[in-house]
C-alpha cells in the first residue's frame, strides 16, 4: 500500500466503541452514552419511549465525562512529589540548630558559672585580734616605726638615701655621718609620709655619726634607748630602714657577735675620714639605705645604729653588694655619748692615749712607733701614755684583758670608752717581757 498524506480533517471528538471488548477486564467501566442527539443508540431511544427503566449497566469511563466520581484511568505525570525537606535543607537546619543550641548552652553555662561563683565560699579563718605581743617582730615594728625616718640627701656628688631615728621632742634625729656628709639639702620623711627639710647639727667621721634637726613637726615619737652592755650573742633583734629607698622596711635576726672591730671610710686617703667601731654584728638583713637606722631589742629599745655590711667579693670594687648576713651596728652606748656632744657643741671628742702607732707593723699587737708625725716624739710628752709609762717601740697586746691584733683594733677598743675612763694595758717591751700599765684616757677633738 502506498503512503499518502492524510488530508481529511481530524475528528472533533472521539470515543471508544460501545460494548464490551473481548477480554476487557471486568473492573474497567464501559463508556457511558452521549447525552446529545447524535450517536444515540436505538436501545436508548426505545427505553425513552417505553418509559421503563433501563437495566443498570456498568459505568464506563468517559474521558470527557462531567461526573465527578469518574476518575481517569491514567494520571498526568507531574514529576516526583516533594515530601518534607530536602537533604541540604536538613543539613542546614541541623547546623543552624547546633549553633543555636551551642550559643544558648554557652550563655547558660557562663550564667550558671557566674551565679555559682558568687555563691562559692572557700574556708577562711575568722577575723582575729590584730594586736601582737610587744616582744614579737610585729609588736616591735609597730612600736618603733613612728620614730624612724628616711633621709633623702642632695650633695655636689649627687643624691643618696639613708635612715635615722628621732631622739627627742625637739626634733633631733641620729643617723650616720656618711649619709649626710657634704649635704647641701636634707629631706626627712616620716612613716606617715610627711616630708620636711632638716638642718645639720653636727657630725663626726671618726664615729660615723651625725645629728640633724627638723622644726615645726608635732607628734614626734622618740625611740627609747637601750644599753648595749646588756646585749648578748643570740639575742633577737629587729632592724628598720630604707634599703634601696624602700622606706619602713623591717627585718629580723639575732646578735651574731659583739665587740667586732670594724673600720669604714678612708676615701680621702689620709685616714681623716676613717671610722673605728667596736661593732655589734647581726644577721638581720641590712642593705644600702639602712645606714643610720635603729637596731632594736625585744623591748623595742635601740641597742645599735646600723652602719656597715660585709658584702660578697666582686670583680668591681666600686659595686656595693647586698646583705649576706654580715651587718654591723654602732653600739648605742657610744652613739648616745656622741649624739649628746653633737647636740650640745656640734662636735664630738675622742678618747686618746697620746701615742703614735706604727700602722705598718705586721706582728701580733699594736706597736708604738719610733717617731711621730713631723719628726715629733711618738709618745706625747705629758700625755696619758707618757704618764702611764708607755715608751717608743712598746707593743700593746691587750686592753682590759682583751687581746688586740693590730693598730686598728687598739684604736677601736680605746674609742669604745669615754675620755677620763681608766684602762689596763698589757705591754711587751724589749725581749718580749710583758708588763701591765694603767692609763687614764685623754680627750681630743674629733673631725
Amino acid at each position: 500500500m502506498a503512503d499518502r498524506q492524510q488530508t481529511e480533517p481530524a475528528p472533533s471528538w472521539w470515543s471508544r466503541p460501545e460494548g464490551t471488548a473481548e477480554g476487557r477486564h471486568d473492573t474497567v467501566p464501559a463508556p457511558r452514552p452521549d447525552d446529545g442527539s447524535e450517536g444515540r443508540s436505538e436501545g436508548s431511544a426505545a427505553e425513552a419511549g417505553s418509559g421503563e427503566p433501563e437495566p443498570t449497566r456498568p459505568v464506563r469511563y468517559d474521558p470527557w465525562g462531567t461526573q465527578p466520581f469518574q476518575a481517569p484511568l491514567q494520571a498526568v505525570d507531574r514529576g516526583r512529589e516533594r515530601r518534607g525537606f530536602g537533604l541540604w535543607q536538613v543539613v542546614a537546619l541541623s547546623v543552624g540548630t547546633a549553633l543555636l543550641a551551642g550559643g544558648i548552652g554557652g550563655y547558660l553555662g557562663v550564667l550558671a558559672e557566674r551565679q555559682s561563683s558568687t555563691r562559692l565560699e572557700l574556708p577562711q579563718a575568722a577575723v582575729a585580734d590584730k594586736g601582737r605581743a610587744p616582744d614579737s617582730v610585729a609588736g616591735i615594728a609597730a612600736t618603733a616605726l613612728p620614730g624612724v625616718v628616711t633621709l633623702h640627701v642632695r650633695s655636689a656628688k649627687g643624691g643618696g638615701t639613708g635612715t635615722g631615728f628621732v631622739l627627742d621632742q625637739q626634733g633631733h634625729i641620729l643617723t650616720n655621718n656618711h649619709v649626710v656628709a657634704d649635704a647641701k639639702e636634707i629631706a626627712v620623711t616620716f612613716s606617715t609620709g610627711e616630708s620636711v627639710t632638716a638642718e645639720l647639727v653636727g657630725r663626726d667621721s671618726g664615729y660615723d655619726l651625725a645629728v640633724v634637726k627638723v622644726s615645726g613637726v608635732r607628734g614626734l615619737q622618740p625611740l627609747g634607748l637601750g644599753n648595749s652592755e646588756n646585749v648578748k650573742v643570740g639575742d633577737p633583734v629587729v632592724a628598720i630602714g630604707a634599703p634601696f629607698d624602700l622606706s619602713n622596711t623591717v627585718t629580723a635576726g639575732i646578735i651574731s657577735a659583739t665587740g667586732r672591730p670594724v673600720t669604714a671610710g678612708g676615701d680621702k686617703g689620709d685616714g681623716s675620714d676613717i671610722s673605728y667601731v667596736d661593732a655589734l654584728q647581726t644577721d638581720a638583713p641590712i642593705n644600702p639605705g639602712n645606714s643610720g637606722g635603729p637596731l632594736l631589742d625585744a623591748k623595742a629599745h635601740v641597742v645599735g645604729i646600723n652602719s656597715a655590711i660585709r658584702g660578697a667579693d666582686k670583680d668591681d670594687p666600686d659595686r656595693q653588694g647586698g646583705s649576706i648576713g654580715l651587718g654591723f651596728a654602732i653600739p648605742i652606748n657610744q652613739g648616745k655619748r656622741v649624739a649628746e656632744e653633737l647636740i650640745r657643741t656640734g662636735h664630738a671628742t675622742h678618747p686618746v692615749i697620746g701615742v703614735t702607732l706604727d700602722m705598718e707593723y705586721t706582728g701580733d699587737g699594736a706597736r708604738v712607733g719610733d717617731k711621730g708625725g713631723d719628726g715629733k716624739p711618738s709618745v706625747v710628752p705629758g700625755g696619758p701614755g707618757a704618764r702611764a709609762g708607755i715608751k717608743a717601740g712598746d707593743v700593746i697586746t691587750k686592753v682590759d684583758g682583751q687581746r688586740v691584733r693590730g693598730g686598728d683594733e687598739l684604736i677601736i677598743k680605746i674609742r669604745s670608752h669615754r675620755p677620763g675612763d681608766k684602762l689596763t694595758l698589757t705591754v711587751q717591751r724589749g725581749g718580749g717581757r710583758e708588763q701591765t700599765l694603767e692609763v687614764v684616757l685623754g680627750s681630743a677633738n674629733g673631725s
